[in-house]
């Protein structure tokens, strides 16, 4: 299947996952994706684990999420955890996610930090092995 074909149908069920949202949750997300996208604009967005995932040279990057109570992305690797490291405090950090209240979404700034590192990462993983 030529590569335009699967950028549509990412893109088809990206727009389906944010049609099911509240419009505030929805509107934190497109903000979220919108970082994501200044960070990494060579990223392909699609959707897995049924949520919205950035992805170079077929890496995931990251995931961006909404809930009842607040918006996530994921991973937070032990790599990520430390370069962000004093910029985590005001979040719930458990395993590898990250959660932001809805009344307190992440700043544009923040999120192209936290995927800067993990382009980092995955740039690094690549190069080692």
């Amino acid at each position: 299947m030529p590569e335009p074909a699967r950028r549509n149908s990412g893109a088809a069920k990206v727009r389906t996952y944010l049609a099911s949202l509240p419009p505030n949750a929805r509107k934190i997300i497109n903000g979220m994706r919108a970082a994501v996208r200044a960070a990494a604009p060579k990223a392909v967005e699609s959707i897995s684990y049924g949520f919205p995932v950035f992805k170079l040279d077929g890496k995931p990057i990251v995931w961006c999420a909404a809930w009842k109570n607040h918006t996530s992305i994921y991973p937070m690797t032990a790599v990520t955890k430390r370069a962000l490291a004093g910029e985590l405090d005001d979040y719930d950090v458990v395993k590898g996610t990250i959660r932001f209240p809805l009344s307190k979404p992440p700043t544009a700034a923040f999120v192209k930090r936290l995927v800067k590192a993990r382009l980092a990462e995955v740039r690094a993983k690549s190069k080692a092995g």
